[in-house]
């Protein structure tokens, strides 16, 4: 189910939630409802999609237990807000925004916004949906250029109007109004993501999008989920190739990782991943062989590596490979090493030919 059809049923989602605790409560007795567990032990990495998703576990919370009944209260309430406030007005808020409205309640206020966030994965993983589906959004950190005509299907004063993605030089803000747009048509062949602005801002001004017929998006480091949705759509929706461009150190290879195959954060909506989006590098290996300037791997650094090396998403593959080469030479390297040659090197010398080389190998 797209993300518009989910954005479609998820009131209904909603009444339906609230009717099984009213029905309860109409019988006498306390409501419990049922909830995903999303601790580790239920966290599996389903090798076959290529995805990470929660398994079968699940938790009751009750209304009747002293220690859960304010936290029922609560989840309650933001499944209400999302509903009435929200979802049935067309309207939408942050995650700031609903922390600050819960002060209006007293005995649901939150004491801290740690505490809204995480009702609102609850109800995510409740109802199978991300957040952005009710509309609650996350600050938008990403933009994306290139030509696609897409045709906004929200909000209401602009359903219906059509814009190419390369009217604006800057990139366009990947918000709510573009992960739900229709894409109408592209003479696209690949997208390439990449993890910095300025590297974005750079692949626009040297015409990277011409020379590869690229869509390009700015991921602002770790991809917001709204990013990771418009993502996967292209490559689902279009059929276009998707290549990851990021720094040479464990934060960078991990960035790539969470585009193709989730994050334990969201496991419980696997479907934000790309499988077969393809991380380019900048690898390990590449420090040595284009002798980029590179700094040697901190204390934070080695423990990051040590930490994905038991992550199961780093068992083999090209992911294995550069995990054991970052550990072997103990050094990184930034996207802008490149400047070292010149300004487009890192486009003449490195992302056309490994672009070239991997479409061969595929």
């Amino acid at each position: 189910m797209s993300m518009n059809e989910d954005r479609i049923h998820v009131s209904e989602r909603l009444k339906l939630l609230g009717l099984e605790v009213y029905k309860q409560l109409e019988s006498g007795m306390y409501p419990k409802i049922k909830l995903p567990v999303r601790s580790v032990s239920n966290i599996i990495y389903d090798q076959e999609k290529g995805v990470v998703k929660l398994g079968e576990k699940m938790s009751i919370r009750s209304s009747s237990n002293i220690k859960q009944s304010k936290a029922f209260a609560r989840l309650m309430w933001v499944a209400a807000f999302a509903k009435t406030n929200l979802v049935d007005k067309g309207k939408s808020c942050s995650l700031r925004d609903l922390y600050y409205h819960s002060f209006n309640d007293e005995v649901i206020k939150f004491d801290e916004q740690d505490e809204s966030d995480n009702v609102v994965i609850e109800l995510e993983s409740i109802l199978g949906v991300p957040r952005e589906t009710f509309n609650i959004l996350p600050e938008e950190k990403s933009s994306i250029f290139g030509d696609l005509m897409i045709e906004y299907t929200t909000p209401e004063s602009h359903a219906g109007l059509r814009v190419n993605l390369m009217s604006d030089p800057d990139g366009k803000n990947i918000g709510l109004s573009i992960a739900t747009a229709k894409f109408i048509e592209t003479s696209a062949k690949m997208v390439i993501a990449v993890e910095k602005g300025a590297m974005f801002r750079r692949f626009i001004e040297e015409g990277l999008y011409n020379r590869l017929n690229a869509i390009l998006i700015d991921t602002g480091g770790q991809a917001p989920r709204f990013t990771r949705i418009v993502i996967r759509r292209l490559h689902e929706e279009l059929g276009l190739p998707v290549y990851i461009l990021t720094d040479a150190d464990p934060w960078g290879m991990h960035i790539a990782r969470v585009i193709t195959s989730g994050s334990a954060q969201a496991a419980h909506i696997p479907f934000l991943a790309t499988p077969n989006a393809k991380w380019i590098g900048i690898w390990a290996t590449d420090i040595k062989k284009y002798e980029l300037p590179a700094l040697k791997l901190n204390a934070i650094d080695t423990q990051r590596l040590t930490t994905l090396e038991r992550d199961p998403r780093y068992n083999d593959g090209i992911w294995a490979e550069q995990l054991k080469s970052f550990k072997k030479i103990g050094l990184k390297a930034e996207l802008e090493a490149f400047s070292k040659y010149g300004l487009t090197a890192i486009i003449d010398r490195y992302i056309l030919k490994k672009i070239k080389n991997i479409e061969k190998d595929i």
